[in-house]
């Protein structure tokens, strides 16, 4: 590839990670706020009923871990959105991806290997919006 086509297709390339980290962290928040809320809000026997471990954990934490959804899933995206202290969305990429390596160890520990699929899909989306966000295309602030 010659030097002009690489220059003339960086644009194109740096467009369209723009939009699979809008993607992403879209999807991310989605997930994350979704679960989050049930979490917080659901009646315990009805998030047993749906998945096994939140019968086996003290109220007190199904409700924190919660909270810590829902605050990953508005970190990721609000910053970036705003453009109010976008190296938010970079830290709550971070937690993102601390809570799942959590939760993959947690359910593969436990023996719920139904659970890991979900988890195995957010961590690789909760990277990538690490990656992009943290060093490719970092969102600026909006006095910048």
């Amino acid at each position: 590839m010659s030097h002009s086509s690489t220059l003339l297709s960086a644009p194109r390339s740096a467009k369209s990670l723009q939009i699979g980290l809008w993607i992403a962290q879209v999807l991310i928040f989605i997930a994350f706020t979704a679960f989050g809320y049930m979490k917080f809000f659901m009646p315990i026997d009805q998030l047993a009923a749906m998945w096994v471990w939140p019968g086996d954990v003290p109220p007190w934490s199904l409700r924190l871990m919660g909270l810590i959804d829902i605050a990953g899933g508005i970190g990721i995206l609000l910053p970036a959105l705003t453009r109010i202290l976008p190296r938010l969305t970079v830290l709550a990429a971070l937690g993102c991806v601390v809570l799942q390596i959590a939760a993959i160890i947690f359910h593969a520990s436990r023996g719920e290997l139904s659970a890991l699929p979900l988890n195995a899909t957010l961590l690789p989306i909760c990277l990538f919006i690490l990656w992009g966000r943290g060093k490719r295309l970092p969102s600026r602030r909006a006095d910048k």
